[in-house]
């Protein structure tokens, strides 16, 4: 029986043959085994891309068992990982300063970062992880920053709005991203990608002069599918917005409990994927919650307050949720 090989399949196949690190090639399988159509004639195909892919997860895991710490692995906390991307001096550095603790070392002249660096943004309630990473340029990428792309909830492309080279860095980081399939229009289950719905540009600095007319030049001329927000480390314009952009990126919800009789705990929401039922919030306080649970209130989305709902009742933001054993 022919296989059928579509033209999507036989581009991931390209990508693992140029690939070079055990990062990039155990995605290119990923990426090979979820698109190639799914019949009696490509049964023995996929059984070897499963194989091939075990093999190289297997020796990932070895090196690691050897003492050899990845310095671009980066583990994840908070309510996302959200990671910093661009070229040299578009304010990376400075950003992070700014809307976390951390103290990366800020310099004018370039590659002051060398290797990824995290702090904790509060946005209301719950915390973001930002994670600033090395530089890229059109002649150099760093190894292993390819890896703590495709490990993030949610990527921000900066660029500096106050170049004139702004839609240059736009474009190169943007093809890199695709070029690389960290970023895809749609990601297919059990591939290590970032759809494009889940990144954005900042054009920082943008409290500069000629900063809007760049602006808008991105905005003609740039990636379609990507929103592009202005924002200043120096004078905070546009953080708010980037903090409540970020929550959307992130496609997640708070959700909040309840004891019978007592106040909701408004401290400490459990953070959802958005689309999550009571069933998912269950599982996320306890394991066996899920079979002991008897009984279900939810103040917020529901028709009224308090109302018992199924199991399966999807959740939205800020809901209130009591569970009765």
């Amino acid at each position: 029986m022919p296989a059928n090989l579509t033209p999507i399949y036989y581009k991931a196949e390209e990508n693992f043959k140029k690939a070079v690190t055990v990062s990039e090639k155990i995605a290119a399988l990923e990426e090979m085994l979820a698109v190639i159509p799914k019949h009696k004639g490509t049964e023995k195909m996929q059984a070897d891309l499963k194989k091939r892919l075990s093999r190289l997860r297997e020796e990932g895991q070895k090196k690691s068992k050897k003492g050899r710490i990845d310095p671009f692995w980066v583990e994840k906390q908070g309510a996302g990982q959200v990671v910093l991307f661009g070229f040299p001096n578009t304010g990376k550095s400075s950003l992070l300063a700014t809307v976390t603790r951390a103290r990366p070392k800020i310099a004018e002249y370039p590659f002051t970062t060398t290797l990824p660096m995290t702090g904790m943004m509060a946005y209301q309630d719950i915390l973001f992880q930002m994670v600033d990473t090395p530089p890229i340029t059109e002649e150099l990428v760093p190894d292993g920053l390819s890896g703590t792309l495709r490990n993030a909830d949610a990527l921000l492309i900066l660029v500096d709005a106050g170049s004139d080279n702004c839609l240059e860095q736009l474009l190169t980081c943007y093809d890199y991203l695709k070029e690389k399939k960290i970023m895809a229009d749609e990601v297919s289950p059990g591939t290590r990608a970032i759809s494009a719905d889940r990144c954005m540009v900042l054009a920082t600095k943008a409290e500069v002069d000629n900063s809007a007319e760049h602006i808008q030049i991105m905005n003609e001329l740039g990636p379609p599918d990507l929103e592009i927000i202005p924002v200043s480390a120096t004078t905070g314009l546009g953080l708010e917005i980037m903090r409540e952009k970020i929550f959307e990126l992130l496609k997640i919800i708070r959700v909040y409990t309840k004891t019978p009789g007592k106040a909701p705990d408004m401290k400490t929401p459990f953070i959802l994927k958005k689309g999550s039922n009571v069933l998912d919030l269950a599982e996320n306080i306890h394991r066996d919650l899920p079979q002991l649970m008897k009984n279900v209130r939810v103040w917020g989305s529901a028709r009224y307050e308090g109302q018992s709902v199924n199991r399966d009742y999807q959740l939205s933001d800020r809901d209130i949720v009591e569970i009765n054993q």
